[in-house]
């Protein structure tokens, strides 16, 4: 395979200058995450370790095999909502346990009693997701109170769904088992209830629909917690737990055996090289190949050359380049990433016509060899104008977006700048299913640029005041303006939309080839079978 040349150099003051500033991106995600990692704090920690219990994250330690990985998933889901734990009390993603790669779940119980709020009920209905297309059996680490009581009304609705997803995931095929270490109170009582396998804790498990004080209210019974719904009644009377453990590591013994008797086969095809070579440039230069200020609306910017991405995440820094000198600001080609062959779509500049017939040439070419396809975005759309419309730039996005969204092999998407309009759509943005999907810490992602569209806004406004007859305020418009920009400004930002689970998590650059190799053989553990079928290409 063809070799990338990298023309990149590190010692240029612009280079400095973008490393300087992703440097400290890096510095800052790392700070929150100490957060998202401390849970409730220290006294919270002590209280639960004078009831002799395990952290979450201790508990998914012991469960996964040693010395193995875990890709971390939503890390700071919910650190967009002020008063929101960064995390969202639950902790999500993807592990080794028993030779078998599964999605993992655990409560932090240590936050409000691991309740759930509307961004853990998000994060959670992620990872259940991702459990769904690609066949990963679902394993959850059960500690919770249930809804997050004082905000009910945006938890009831849709957090109903993940007892439905927990049922559909069994229906398809895929073993689901609930360790339950504390209280599953209410809504949280279905998730050992929904489960194929259940072991409870006990004297520390307690699984009720009710619990002493809605018992009281409801029938005027009073009833202890063990009685009404502890784990040695639900091994003797009620049939609910399968399992009764003596403490904590003995359900997680008991869990990794579930797992190790499950048999469970992958359905994908296994990695081409056992060895795959690492890539030929240094990780760590990844930290200045992207600009500091993504196409923030001002000009002069230094261009990101994607290439230079690739040559530092693919196996042996190979790429074969599929239509080099057509549509060339769409780079398309073929390469490995930790063994796995896949298909790549990058961004190199803006989509015109060219580059879309050849974004969905490559989408089908990818289908017809059953190869999981990369998307790797940093694009401000398609090109507008009359010259674009005459050309017909509306058909032919129109076409990239067909193939985009009948496509069955397995999509990426990797977010290395900006992500705008329709072109977030046209390269497998999060509303076209892509089954894994990461952002640098310079991501912005938004209809349009802040500068954009708070001048869209004001041409508007402006020919509306004209064709009125009315005078127009020049200074409400600039106050308008100024507003809109700095609230687009933050709505885009990669915080901003991690937190809404919007992706799966903010990563370092220098660990994109790490990541997306776990997220990979994730995806190998259900079949890559490419379609053959798309919506009419309007031609």
């Amino acid at each position: 395979m063809t070799v990338i040349k990298s023309a990149l150099d590190p010692g240029s003051p612009e280079y400095q200058a973008d490393r300087s500033a992703m440097e400290q991106s890096v510095r800052e995600l790392a700070e929150l995450a100490q957060t998202v990692i401390a849970a409730g704090g220290e006294k919270a920690v002590a209280r639960h370790r004078q009831r002799g219990k395990l952290l979450a994250r201790e508990r998914v330690d012991l469960l996964l095999d040693e010395d193995t990985p875990f890709l971390e998933l939503s890390c700071f889901a919910g650190a967009h909502e002020p008063g929101e734990q960064p995390g969202a009390r639950v902790i999500t993603g993807v592990g080794q346990v028993s030779g078998t790669e599964c999605m993992i779940t655990a409560n932090e119980a240590t936050v409000k009693g691991g309740s759930t709020s509307p961004a853990a009920a998000a994060r959670t209905g992620r990872a259940m997701e991702i459990a769904a297309q690609n066949r990963l059996p679902y394993i959850a680490l059960t500690e919770s109170g249930g809804a997050d009581l004082p905000r009910q009304a945006d938890i009831f609705v849709p957090g109903g769904r993940s007892f439905k997803n927990i049922s559909r995931l069994s229906a398809a095929g895929i073993p689901t088992v609930s360790l339950v270490f504390g209280s599953s109170t209410a809504g949280g009582a279905y998730v050992p209830g929904m489960s194929e396998y259940t072991v409870l804790v006990d004297k520390q498990a307690a699984v009720y629909l009710g619990g002493p004080p809605l018992t009281k209210m409801a029938t005027g019974e009073d009833a202890d917690d063990e009685t009404l719904g502890g784990a040695e009644m639900h091994a003797r009377t009620s049939g609910l737990a399968d399992y009764l453990a003596a403490d904590e590591k003995d359900a997680i013994r008991i869990g990794r055996q579930i797992v190790r008797d499950l048999g469970y086969q992958r359905q994908g095809p296994p990695p081409s090289a056992r060895d795959p070579k690492e890539p030929l440039y240094d990780a760590e230069e990844l930290l200045g190949v992207a600009p500091a200020a993504v196409l923030s609306g001002s000009t002069g910017k230094r261009p990101m050359e994607i290439r230079e991405v690739l040559a530092r995440v693919l196996d042996g820094s190979e790429f074969d380049e599929f239509k080099p000198l057509y549509g060339s600001q769409l780079v398309c080609g073929w390469g490995s990433i930790n063994g796995y062959r896949v298909g790549i779509l990058a961004n190199n500049g803006i989509l015109f016509s060219p580059e879309s017939n050849k974004g969905a040439h490559f989408i089908q070419l990818a289908n017809a060899r059953n190869i999981p396809l990369l998307f790797v975005q940093n694009i401000t759309g398609f090109m507008v104008g009359t010259a674009a419309e005459h050309g017909g730039i509306i058909k032919d996005g129109a076409k990239m977006i067909n193939a985009v969204s009948n496509s069955t092999v397995p999509h990426l998407t990797l977010m290395v700048g900006a992500s705008y309009g329709a072109g977030n759509y046209a390269m497998s943005g999060r509303a076209y299913d892509p089954r894994f999907i990461f952002t640098w810490p310079n991501h912005r992602i938004a209809v349009m640029g802040g500068t954009q569209l708070a001048g869209v806004m004001s041409i508007v406004m402006r020919r509306s005041a004209e064709r009125k007859g009315q005078p127009y305020d020049e200074a409400t418009d600039q106050m308008v303006r100024e507003q809109t920009e700095k609230m687009i400004e933050e709505q885009s930002r990669a915080l901003y939309a991690t937190g809404r689970v919007w992706d799966d998590g903010i990563i370092d650059p220098r660990h994109t080839r790490t990541v997306l190799g776990l997220a990979l053989s994730a995806v190998h553990s259900g079949p890559v079978q490419g379609s053959a079928h798309y919506a009419p290409f309007r031609m």
